[in-house]
């Protein structure tokens, strides 16, 4: 079965995407790169198969500019962005190739990624490293680029135990209850012990 293309109009509510018509009717879109590497215009006539190719190409499209919009909040780790593939159900090719092409364009980088983990973390001086390597784990970042970056931060751990207590012990009538959160959070006893006698 041969079909042919016979309108190429621009989208209104995505910039850069192109709505492209199959026998008069809306069948995909396409953003202007993959426009041209397929060498779609007007009065092209396809096959059907090439048809389901250029509506898988234009999945792969929309698919990638969800993660760009995801990613634009905050960054993310590489597991993080195949979680969210698997919960859309895409395509697990649609997936690999979405996170070789973020690779490719810097968007997507799991040291960097825990970098700045960390940076942001020791900012807000109420993480411990042991807090900070189980959320990075949970991430899917590799053990030993969790413990390389945490050993190249300048990250005090005392420091951000000291500025949580100050926070929180008002907020706690009984020491040992207070002790208890702080070892949840990751924080060591005799650490603890020591930073409450310092703040008395």
């Amino acid at each position: 079965m041969v079909c042919s293309i016979t309108k190429i109009s621009q989208a209104v509510k995505t910039k850069g995407r192109y709505n492209i018509f199959v026998d008069e009717k809306y069948s995909f879109s396409l953003d202007e790169s993959q426009l041209l590497n397929l060498g779609i215009k007007k009065d092209l006539e396809i096959s059907e198969e090439e048809l389901i190719s250029f509506k898988k190409e234009s999945d792969f499209g929309k698919n990638y500019l969800r993660v760009l919009n995801l990613i634009s909040y905050r960054q993310r780790s590489e597991k993080e962005i195949r979680d969210y593939a698997f919960k859309k159900r895409w395509d697990v090719e649609d997936c690999n190739r979405i996170i070789e092409r973020l690779k490719k364009q810097r968007y997507l980088n799991d040291e960097k990624f825990a970098e700045n983990f960390v940076r942001s973390k020791s900012n807000n001086r109420n993480f411990s490293k042991s807090k900070m390597k189980m959320e990075l784990i949970k991430k899917g970042i590799k053990k030993d680029v969790i413990e390389q970056i945490l050993s190249e931060s300048d990250f005090n751990e005392l420091d951000s135990l000291k500025n949580l207590l100050i926070k929180k012990l008002s907020r706690y009538d009984e020491e040992e209850k207070l002790i208890q959160y702080l070892m949840c959070q990751g924080f060591r006893y005799d650490d603890i012990k020591s930073t409450l006698d310092e703040i008395r």
